[in-house]
């Protein structure tokens, strides 16, 4: 980048409604049915929610005063831990978050194991995180014509000019009327918007951009049957000439790719944005300080999620340790399900494989194990979510078998035993039904037993003496 004038933009969709009928796919993810942290006012855990978060009473209102303290944005820099067994809500309870925040803060899902690419190194694909987490809010004033539109007059050349068209286009508010000539490019733009009289529109005087707002009140008896789709607006008031303020949310990453790459906003859309040069940072950073100073930009930090985050190595963890000292900084969320144990590349056991170092700066919410009756409630969120019916009896057992094994392996056998009901004509899952799923597919301790009963059959067996005498005295317990 040869000057500092940084350079963003932002861009708008517009959707037309078809007369075909599409049926909409929906594909149910492990947490789809998440939708909140489910604490009430006083940030208090509410047994029954809409937000269908279970338990963890204690970790969900550690949760809720930081999902305040992010409102506030009084959280840049800091990083809390969610730590605890397998199965004990930790993704769910950083999605529970991002649900919370909406869209008005940045919000960046990143598993560890995405750091390590052929394509960025891995403290270029930490900047870019972070960086993506990192929100700025800029305010622009523009010149806009709104109003409802009266009449639009089309008038056709002759001779050279043939095909061309020219109009006028009469618009009003409540306290006046206007007409406007237009040129071809504009009547072009209206046909292409499918604007007609009766429609309440607005014209971006800059850019030339037409954006339909919906239809007039006054219009909405002209037609016996109106579409479903259509959305009825108040006829606007005062002048038809504003001044309006606009506000664009922009990530400090995508400034990096747009002022990186010749072709601009592109590149966002190709995903290969590469490696970006710190210098071309800096000077982004300049601006973006100036912005903040003269007004026109406000910095809005995001929330970063790291899962699995005992995946990353010693490189990894020092360039945190920098990031989260730096003013650009957002708010950071790990989750790990490890004890001690070894800090990746090096002999070292460290709580959780992260360095003492960085777990001082880390505020640690612990989770913990689910109750039977707990289970069940997630369970019975589950079939609503996927949409399956199941009987009490059947219900009792994937519960005892989620409290027995584990709950992501019980959730699996939801939509396991549907498809066995189905294939018996049944539209509710049944017992039986549970119990052949079951049957079919082990869960890890049962595979470890028979990885043990049959591991001379196995290629490439590297269990010892003392762990096969173990085995055998296993078996022997438990056939007792």
């Amino acid at each position: 980048m040869t000057s500092t004038n940084i350079q963003y933009t932002t861009t708008t969709t517009s959707t037309t409604s078809t007369t075909d009928i599409i049926t909409p796919l929906e594909r149910v993810g492990a947490h789809s049915h998440i939708h909140g942290l489910g604490l009430n006012d006083l940030l208090e855990a509410l047994p029954e929610n809409e937000s269908n978060l279970v338990g963890q009473p204690t970790a969900r209102r550690a949760m809720g005063l930081v999902f305040k303290m992010i409102q506030q944005g009084q959280l840049g820099g800091r990083a809390v831990l969610l730590a605890g067994p397998p199965s004990t809500g930790k993704t769910a309870l950083a999605m529970g978050l991002s649900q919370e925040i909406g869209e008005a803060v940045p919000f960046v899902h990143l598993s560890a194991s995405q750091v390590f690419s052929r394509d960025l190194s891995k403290t270029e694909a930490l900047t870019q995180a972070v960086r993506r987490a990192m929100g700025i809010q800029i305010v622009e004033e523009t010149e806009v014509l709104e109003g409802e539109v009266v009449e639009i007059q089309i008038d056709s050349f002759a001779g050279d000019n043939k095909g061309k068209k020219a109009g006028k286009l009469t618009l009003c508010t409540t306290d006046m009327e206007t007409i406007y000539d237009l040129g071809h490019k504009m009547l072009e733009m209206l046909r292409t918007e499918q604007i007609s009289a009766g429609d309440v529109i607005r014209i971006d005087k800059g850019t030339g951009q037409i954006r339909k707002l919906g239809r007039s009140f006054t219009r909405s008896r002209d037609y016996d049957a109106v579409s479903s789709t259509t959305k009825f607006v108040p006829t606007p008031e005062g002048e038809i000439q504003k001044r309006q303020t606009i506000t664009h949310m922009v990530s400090l990453h995508e400034i990096d790719v747009i002022n990186s790459r010749q072709q601009g906003f592109l590149a966002l859309f190709a995903g290969d944005t590469g490696e970006i040069r710190q210098e071309i940072r800096d000077q982004i950073d300049v601006k973006v300080a100036e912005w903040k100073e003269e007004g026109r930009a406000t910095l809005v930090p995001g929330v970063l999620f790291l899962d699995e985050v005992h995946m990353l190595d010693m490189e990894c963890f020092s360039f945190l340790n920098r990031a989260l000292e730096s003013e650009w900084a957002p708010f950071v969320v790990m989750a790990t399900n490890r004890g001690l144990s070894k800090i990746r590349g090096t002999d070292y056991i460290s709580a959780h494989g992260i360095p003492v170092d960085l777990l001082d700066r880390l505020m640690i919410i612990s989770t913990q194990p689910y109750s039977v009756d707990e289970l069940r409630q997630i369970l019975q969120v589950r079939c609503t979510e996927e949409q399956v019916e199941m009987t009490p009896t059947a219900l009792e057992l994937l519960t005892r078998i989620a409290s027995e094994t584990a709950l992501r392996y019980a959730m699996h056998l939801i939509t396991m035993s549907q498809l066995q009901a189905e294939r018996k004509k049944r539209s509710i899952v049944e017992l039986e039904d549970v119990e052949l799923c079951y049957q079919l597919y082990y869960d890890v301790k049962r595979s470890t037993k028979l990885l043990m009963e049959y591991q001379n059959q196995f290629l490439f067996n590297e269990l010892s003496v003392e762990q096969e005498e173990e085995a055998k005295m296993m078996d022997v317990e438990e056939s007792k």
